[in-house]
């Protein structure tokens, strides 16, 4: 699939973060290509956790060839070893994509909830809902970590200067979900 752009997206997390990589052709349709949670122990020493999420998503990229690594965006949460965790995993995707040459790109939850769903908002079955709706699946990505992942590449690929090039029109995911809410009002 040549004419695709292939993106890993990433949901950084120390104990289980998301990896998901999408074929988005120019007509903005997507496809799934890999789903995953790279996992590691709480109990482990920090460097051999940060190993072991650099391990699995080297993995990740020896296998799928992305073009481009999207990472969700660390805010401020109030629980500060979860920020700082997640922050960490974060350094060790963008550091990787870098090593491999790749261009990478971090998207706020709110940024990818809105691409996704049309709502910055959105509650993450919404935004499950829509990425199986996006992606043709049968059954909602599991779990949350995988389907943010799958969000987080599919926002930065409908992104990528979709706003110049559509004039502000909706993303397959808002069209979908727009086609939804009108069938059921009838």
């Amino acid at each position: 699939m040549a004419s695709a752009l292939r993106v890993l997206g990433i949901d950084p997390g120390l104990t289980r973060c998301g990896v998901g990589v999408v074929d988005v052709r120019a007509d903005r349709s997507a496809s799934l290509v890999h789903v995953g949670v790279v996992r590691s122990s709480p109990d482990a020493p920090i460097e051999q956790r940060l190993a072991a999420i650099a391990a699995g998503i080297r993995l990740v990229l020896a296998e799928h060839d992305p073009h481009v690594v999207a990472v969700e965006r660390v805010f401020a949460q109030q629980n500060r070893s979860t920020v700082m965790g997640t922050a960490q995993a974060s350094g060790i995707a963008l550091l990787l994509a870098a090593e491999h040459g790749l261009p990478a790109a971090t998207h706020t939850p709110s940024e990818v909830k809105a691409a996704i769903t049309g709502y910055g908002n959105a509650e993450k079955l919404q935004v499950q809902t829509m990425v199986a709706r996006v992606l043709r699946l049968d059954a909602l990505p599991q779990p949350a970590d995988a389907a943010d992942a799958l969000a987080i590449a599919l926002c930065h690929a409908w992104r990528r200067g979709s706003a110049v090039a559509t004039g502000g029109a909706l993303t397959p995911a808002q069209r979908a979900w727009a086609d939804a809410e009108k069938a059921a009002r009838r």
